[in-house]
């Protein structure tokens, strides 16, 4: 099984909010946040796809999400980059 590494973005009050998770069904879990059924900090807001990674572990998977999450650097870059 595939796992994806992620990376959403949302617009919120002249700024930009990023929000990093993994799933193994990358389409529904993107659904999910924008249903307002995901994550609690994803409730409420519109967010877009901005990046993604596929992994063959969970644990490979699970550690990358930690990386990317940490990784302000990385992240702002991924996000200016989109936008």
């Amino acid at each position: 099984m595939k796992y994806i590494v992620y990376l959403i973005i949302s617009k919120n009050k002249q700024k930009h909010l990023s929000y990093v998770g993994y799933t193994n069904n990358l389409k529904n879990r993107l659904a999910k946040h924008n249903a307002s059924k995901g994550a609690k900090f994803t409730r409420g807001r519109k967010w877009i796809l901005a990046y993604s990674m596929s992994y063959d572990t969970k644990s490979k998977a699970m550690s990358e999400e930690y990386k990317l999450k940490k990784n302000y650097k990385l992240r702002n870059k991924i996000k200016s980059n989109f936008l």
